[in-house]
C-alpha cells in the first residue's frame, strides 16, 4: 500500500534542463551531450556533485567546472551552463502533486545548489510549490544528494513511513536505481502523461 509519493522537481515537476545544455553546445561548438558528460565524469566528486551539495558557491564552481571541461579539450562558461537551470514549472504535474497531498504524505527530493545570496536556486514560483509538501529534502541544505541512498532514507525518516510504503519519480535513472533497491516503487519521467498514468496505477485513485 502506498502512503507516501516523493517528487523530483527539475525533470519532474519543471521541464528539463537538458534541452537548454543542447542548445548552449550548440551556440559554444561544444560536442553534442558533452555538459552531460562532464556531470557523469567522477559523479561523486565533480564541481557538479560539490555544487548541489553545498560544498561550493557559484563562483567557485564557475571556475571548476571550467577546469573539468577543459581536461576534455574544451572550454566552455560555466556561468552560462548554470543558466541553463531556470526552467519552466510543469503546472500539470503541479496539480498532481495537489491531489496526492489530499490522501498521501509528500515529500520533495532535489539535488540543488545554494546562491550567491546563501538561499538555496530558487525563482519565486518554484518557491512556492515547496509549500505543497509536507518534507523538502534538498541536497544544498543536507549535505547529501541523490544518488545516495542515504538521502532517500532521510526523506522516508522525516515522512515517518519505510521506502517500500513510496512512490518515487524522476527524471534519471540513476536517481531512480538505489530507491527502487530499498523498495521503493520508482517511475522514470520521459513524458508526463505517461507518468502520471503509472502513478496513479500505483497510488490506486484519479489524479487528473
Amino acid at each position: 500500500m502506498i502512503s507516501a509519493a516523493l517528487f523530483d522537481m527539475g525533470g519532474v515537476l519543471t521541464t528539463s534542463p537538458f534541452e537548454k545544455f543542447t542548445a548552449y553546445e550548440r551556440r559554444a561548438g561544444l560536442p553534442r551531450g558533452f555538459i552531460r558528460l562532464v556531470n557523469s565524469t567522477n559523479p561523486d566528486r565533480n564541481a557538479w556533485a560539490r555544487l548541489e551539495r553545498g560544498e561550493l558557491g557559484r563562483d567557485e564552481f564557475k571556475a571548476a567546472f571550467e577546469i573539468e571541461a577543459e581536461a576534455f579539450g574544451q572550454d566552455l562558461d560555466g556561468a552560462e551552463v548554470l543558466d541553463c537551470l531556470d526552467v519552466d514549472l510543469r503546472l500539470e504535474m503541479v496539480s498532481v502533486v495537489e491531489r496526492c497531498r489530499a490522501r498521501l504524505k509528500t515529500a520533495m527530493l532535489t539535488n540543488n545548489f545554494v546562491a550567491g545570496d546563501g538561499t538555496a536556486h530558487l525563482d519565486d514560483a518554484r518557491a512556492a510549490v515547496h509549500g505543497l509538501f509536507d518534507v523538502v529534502v534538498e541536497s544544498s541544505k543536507v549535505g547529501l544528494r541523490k544518488p545516495d541512498p542515504r538521502f532517500y532514507r532521510l526523506a522516508c525518516d522525516q515522512l515517518g513511513v519505510e521506502p517500500a510504503a513510496c512512490v518515487f519519480l524522476d527524471d534519471l535513472g540513476i536517481n531512480l536505481k538505489p530507491a527502487k533497491a530499498m523498495g521503493m516503487t520508482t517511475i522514470k519521467v520521459v513524458d508526463p502523461v505517461v507518468a502520471v498514468d503509472e502513478l496513479e496505477a500505483a497510488v490506486g485513485f484519479a489524479l487528473r
